[in-house]
């Protein structure tokens, strides 16, 4: 009897979510039910040939269900970082099929299997959302959703003040924090401090040191010229780590809303950080990652 955590990746793919699936795939804790796709990094129909791409790097059998092409409200914004086709570095050739049931196979794995339901969330939360606003019961089934996003006492990525998952789609965002789910967040504070570099990834043997110094190369290329940064900030592989070993993250609840209407801080996450007044704590922020863990298992699992 498989009793191993299920799971739902919701992604973008761009470099560090090539990184995150392939972590779980290959990692054996949870059972991945599905991978939905959102508009995010690249378009859609780019990010879902991205999955494709990397699923196959392993022979994976996970399903991919593409969902939204574009925000909720806004017109979509891509990020910088990851080249044209989201996963620079490799050539992705298939094309896969668009089936635009993202958020339908939430709701149906979720409905199946109540309270026991973790998604993935490493790219802009619209699938989520839309999936919440067609049920809105399924927020009490879920048993956890985990983010990567946000930003508490830090710059944002893709703003002044916002991280570019919640900056794609503010209103997804609100409404995933406002749902009542257990909800924990991987923020750019806790990631900015678990750079990676190529010296790193040159540590990992098989069959995927090859494709993945290939993207990393290149993803370490876009952060050096759109972020400032030497390294690979390798965000959404955090969040994926989370699943495979919590207790290499210190957590601490905090009460977060999302802005949705700010000229410049549309996509900020903000924290009541006052010592005073009522809370209501509603996400389970990670303050601080076992860095020599993550690298440790981060290599080993990358070369089965």
């Amino acid at each position: 009897m498989n009793n191993k955590p299920i799971v739902i990746i919701d992604t973008d793919p761009g470099q560090d979510d090539a990184l995150a699936i392939l972590l779980l795939a290959l990692s054996g804790a949870v059972d991945i039910r599905a991978v939905t796709t959102v508009a995010g990094n690249a378009e859609i129909q780019k990010t879902t040939n991205n999955t494709r791409y990397i699923l196959d790097l392993v022979d994976s059998p996970i399903p991919i269900y593409s969902g939204a092409e574009k925000p909720l409200k806004k017109a979509l914004v891509l990020a910088n970082v990851h080249g044209r086709s989201g996963l620079a570095g490799v050539r992705v050739i298939k094309k896969e099929r668009l089936n635009g049931l993202a958020a339908d196979k939430i709701i149906e794995t979720v409905r199946a299997n109540p309270g026991q339901v973790t998604i993935l969330a490493i790219g802009p939360e619209t699938n989520i959302a839309t999936a919440l606003l067609r049920e809105p019961e399924l927020a009490k089934l879920i048993k956890q959703i985990v983010v990567m996003g946000g930003a508490i006492n830090v710059p944002g990525n893709k703003s002044r003040t916002a991280e570019f998952n919640m900056f794609v789609d503010p209103e997804a965002a609100k409404i995933v924090f406002d749902s009542g789910v257990k909800v924990v967040m991987i923020p750019l504070d806790a990631c900015n401090t678990m750079p990676m570099f190529l010296t790193d990834f040159e540590k990992i043997r098989g069959k995927l040191k090859r494709p993945i110094l290939a993207m990393m190369k290149q993803f370490i290329r876009g952060i050096a010229k759109f972020e400032n940064f030497e390294g690979a900030l390798v965000y959404d592989a955090l969040a994926a780590y989370y699943l495979i070993n919590p207790k290499a993250f210190e957590l601490k609840k905090m009460d977060i809303r999302v802005e949705t209407r700010g000229e410049l801080t549309a996509g900020m996450t903000v924290a009541d950080l006052r010592n005073w007044g009522g809370k209501n704590p509603n996400v389970d922020v990670a303050t601080k990652i076992d860095r020599p863990a993550f690298i440790k298992d981060f290599i080993r699992i990358l070369s089965k």
